[in-house]
């Protein structure tokens, strides 16, 4: 059964596992020895003084199979609140199970029980498996969350 719970400051090295399993699947190479700085970057952005984010977790018993990483931007529309969703992830073991349909449907929750505007999110265009899975929690009427891909936004970024 999972449960779903946000992040301690004791889940930080299941976290880092779990996003070094994200990074792979990607074709990052995580090298072996970054694990300390990895675990303290998580711990930074989590627990920190400033915290960058937030994480909700899936929990399988003592097993991590999910992680959504997400903050609260500010303004959105009417200069209210919204919850951004800024990682997604399923275990590869855990993928289609309703893992990923749990934690979007918590996330509505909590965006609501936050008093934001809206919840949002990006996908890679190039990652069809992930705009699969937006399309059918989006009219799903277990997660009811009514997404709908906006096409007048486009997602900019610079790396620094």
């Amino acid at each position: 059964m999972i449960t779903l719970a946000h992040a301690e400051p004791q889940d930080v090295e299941a976290i880092v596992a779990l996003l070094a399993e994200l990074e792979g699947s990607a074709g990052v190479a995580v090298a072996a020895d970054a694990a300390t700085i990895r675990m303290e970057r998580v711990r930074s952005a989590l627990f920190g003084a400033l915290p960058a984010g937030r994480a909700l977790l899936a929990w399988d018993d003592r097993e991590l199979a999910g992680l959504a990483g997400y903050q609260f931007i500010w303004p959105s529309t009417g200069l209210t609140t919204s919850l951004y969703l800024k990682q997604l992830y399923v275990a590869s073991a855990y993928r289609r199970t309703g893992v990923g349909r749990l934690m979007m449907a918590r996330l509505r929750e909590i965006a609501v029980l936050s008093g934001c505007t809206r919840l949002e999110w990006t996908a890679d265009a190039e990652n069809e498996a992930a705009r699969s899975f937006y399309r059918s929690v989006a009219g799903s009427a277990g997660a009811s969350l009514g997404a709908e891909p906006l096409e007048t936004m486009l997602f900019y970024r610079v790396t620094l």
